[in-house]
């Protein structure tokens, strides 16, 4: 009996020590594996409109995109054509027509931008084939994500705007609301952006339409209208520390025109920086030190079935070296 439980205690030690010195593989990482791709995003002209026929009970969708990219890609259309059932006799009319129309979209593992530019743009809804919903000489909409920085949003308003024909004065990152009779109103804004630690919106101009032209068929036209955005996701890296200079406050213009409205920058209203989430930095990768906090105890429990394996032999030895001297006495 003795034999056999030695046996035994030696045959567990030999194949446990092993089976445990396997289990004590390197930790894998629990956090990125190295930075990812950012995103971005760049659109010339949105629309999301209903238009209200007179002789029918129902609306007719006006969902159309220019020049929509995501990264990588760019478009350079400068004419928006559409066909609605219903309206003017189904005949195309036109709800975009400018001198130059550019969306950009880039993104990589460093650096992510959308950017958005309209030259010289007359933009037309159902119902109003002589008077346009809006003028612009130049708008522009950047967004900017950058491994490492806070990202970045500006918006640019160049030159004069025109709304339902009126001449307009904006001011930037506020609410312009026109009214004309007989036509509808128009709620207006101007440079709207939106930064947080992990990405960026511009939008130069966006404007809620409430019209009743009573034209072409046309009762009503409700809905949105965006001219130039461009947004961005920040690719997977190390987060801007707190407190640190990130983004820009002012209003610089391309080009250095005068006469316009401009909202560059990332400041928002009240002068208050965006909140920053997730800003300190990042604890060691186990991944790099090759090993766990459970290593230690692994090796310490081998080394003990070890050192158990090769006490049983030696006390198995000394029992076979015993047994025959206890047979001479």
């Amino acid at each position: 009996m003795p034999r056999r439980l030695a046996a035994t205690l030696v045959a567990t030690a030999l194949t446990a020590g092993p089976a445990v010195l396997l289990g004590a593989v390197p930790a894998h990482a629990t956090g990125d594996h190295g930075p990812a791709r950012g995103t971005a995003d760049a659109v010339v002209l949105r629309t999301g409109v209903n238009v209200g026929l007179l002789n029918k009970t129902l609306d007719v969708p006006l969902n159309v995109a220019l020049n929509e990219v995501h990264a990588p890609a760019s478009a350079s259309k400068t004419a928006l054509t559409v066909k609605l059932d219903g309206i003017d006799h189904g005949r195309p009319f036109s709800v975009l027509r400018a001198d130059a129309a550019t969306a950009r979209a880039t993104a990589d593992r460093r650096k992510a931008e959308g950017y958005a530019n309209v030259v010289r743009a007359k933009v037309h809804l159902p119902g109003l084939p002589l008077l346009s919903l809006i003028e612009v000489q130049q708008v522009t909409a950047k967004a900017v994500c950058e491994a490492g920085t806070r990202p970045r949003a500006e918006s640019n308003v160049l030159g004069s705007v025109r709304v339902l024909g009126k001449k307009v004065t904006l001011t930037a990152g506020g609410t312009t609301d026109v009214k004309v009779p007989g036509v509808g109103r128009v709620r207006l804004d101007l440079s709207k952006k939106n930064v947080t630690s992990k990405g960026a919106a511009a939008t130069a101009l966006d404007l809620n339409v409430s019209l009743n032209p009573l034209k072409l068929n046309v009762a009503d036209v409700q809905g949105r209208v965006t001219l130039a955005k461009a947004t961005c996701t920040t690719p997977r890296g190390k987060a801007p520390e707190q407190g640190g200079s990130g983004g820009t406050s002012g209003g610089q213009t391309s080009g250095g025109s005068s006469g316009g409205q401009t909202g560059g920058g990332t400041e928002p209203a009240g002068g208050k920086d965006p909140e920053v989430t997730g800003s300190g930095p990042r604890t060691q990768n186990l991944a790099e030190t090759g090993g766990s906090s459970a290593t230690p105890y692994l090796a310490g429990g081998a080394a003990l079935l070890l050192a158990a394996g090769a006490g049983s032999m030696v006390f198995a030895r000394k029992r076979r070296s015993a047994a025959p001297q206890g047979g001479r006495g």
